[in-house]
């Protein structure tokens, strides 16, 4: 579907059922329902705030209806300051954070990863004399132009 499409399609079909919920979720709070200082009542307001982002889905074509790219991002660093904690000294954990940042730059633009460490260091020197040919997203292609790959 084209994103006017799944726009067309997320007014018809979701588009009541939300109202249904946000109704549903002002009346927990307004008839008193649910205790506003609960866990639920938290809940319940913290989506009442943020409604029109979460629904954004409803009034804008090609708004995504997750953010699970920014969460495993996120997931991704919050692992890695807890890895980081076991590091002895300042030095490795630099050496550790830059691993880290190839490794989920590879990842992001769907280069293995250890294939690509292997190649750079199989080519350190041409590495060296033109190093914007070797990073992740297009290193297949200068390996491919000299007939490597």
């Amino acid at each position: 579907m084209t994103p006017e499409q799944r726009l067309q399609f997320h007014t018809e079909h979701s588009g009541p059922v939300m109202t249904t919920l946000h109704d549903w979720l002002e009346a927990q709070i307004a008839e008193r329902k649910t205790e506003p200082n609960s866990g639920l009542g938290k809940a319940i307001k913290y989506l009442l705030n943020h409604w029109r982002p979460l629904t954004l889905f409803l009034r804008v074509a090609g708004a995504p209806l997750d953010n699970n790219i920014v969460e495993r991002a996120l997931k991704r660093a919050v692992l890695h300051r807890k890895n980081a904690l076991f590091y002895r000294t300042l030095h490795g954990a630099q050496v550790g954070d830059l691993f880290m940042s190839l490794i989920h730059t590879c990842q992001l633009c769907g280069a293995n990863s250890f294939e690509y460490l292997t190649e750079l260091h199989r080519h350190a020197r041409e590495l060296a004399a033109s190093p914007a040919e070797w990073m992740p997203w297009n290193y297949r292609q200068t390996l491919d132009r000299a007939g490597v790959g």
